[in-house]
């Protein structure tokens, strides 16, 4: 199958390789790059806690990097624990890939009464600090980079129109809604809905589903072998 990934230019690249190790031809049509933030690190932390394969490699030049790689690290699931793991981490505790998985991982572990360090986006899906706290969990967050949209790429404009893509492939809700803005700021807006559209999760489908998409699928769990699981189906 040929599928299009909108996801910024090094998770795609990421995901490209793994589709392309399953025989799917790929278009990589970026929407978003990421941009680090130069957030404030110092203090006393017992661990990191990363929901985004994009958190740990925001802080590659951080004054404060060095220090950090010493502490182990909680990650919402095997993608960005991979990526810790990428950045120097060396102690990575992987959860099943949502944040009450991250939630349950971490009350089953974490001892410490010094506070957690969670190196989060500028966009969040869900309230991390508030969920640990329930738990009576410390944990302060720092926002350490940003998503930035980019403009729809002709290749895709292109692609869409001659009905040559079979399905996208949607990791995050503001991913989905760039996609469906942009498509709509190009005028193929009725070519952008009418394909297969695979989704992380069910927060994910959503703009989709408003914008009237009618093949939209969900992942059975909010990992990206779940999604590729997809592309052998028969679609939503």
């Amino acid at each position: 199958m040929r599928v299009a990934i909108t996801r910024p230019q090094a998770d795609g690249e990421r995901s490209a390789t793994t589709l392309r190790a399953h025989g799917h031809e790929v278009l990589l049509a970026p929407l978003m790059r990421v941009e680090p933030i130069m957030a404030d690190l110092s203090g006393a932390w017992s661990a990191i806690v990363v929901t985004s394969a994009n958190a740990p490699g925001a802080i590659a030049d951080h004054p404060a990097r060095t220090a950090l790689l010493a502490l182990p690290v909680f990650a919402v699931g095997e993608r960005s624990a991979a990526a810790a793991r990428a950045a120097g981490f060396a102690n990575v505790a992987p959860a099943g890939g949502d944040v009450h998985d991250l939630v349950m991982l971490i009350a089953a572990r974490h001892r410490d009464t010094m506070p957690l360090l969670y190196l989060a986006g500028e966009d969040r899906a869900a309230d991390l600090v508030g969920e640990l706290a329930r738990h009576d969990i410390k944990a302060e967050m720092r926002v350490v980079y940003r998503a930035v949209t980019t403009h729809f790429p002709p290749a895709l404009i292109d692609a869409l129109r001659a009905g040559t893509v079979d399905a996208v492939l949607h990791y995050s809700k503001r991913s989905a809604e760039n996609y469906i803005a942009g498509a709509r700021a190009a005028g193929i807006e009725a070519d952008a809905l009418a394909v297969r559209h695979l989704c992380l999760s069910a927060q994910v489908a959503a703009p989709l589903q408003g914008a009237g998409a009618p093949r939209v699928a969900v992942a059975r769990h909010p990992e990206e072998a779940a999604l590729i699981e997809l592309l052998g189906g028969s679609g939503g």
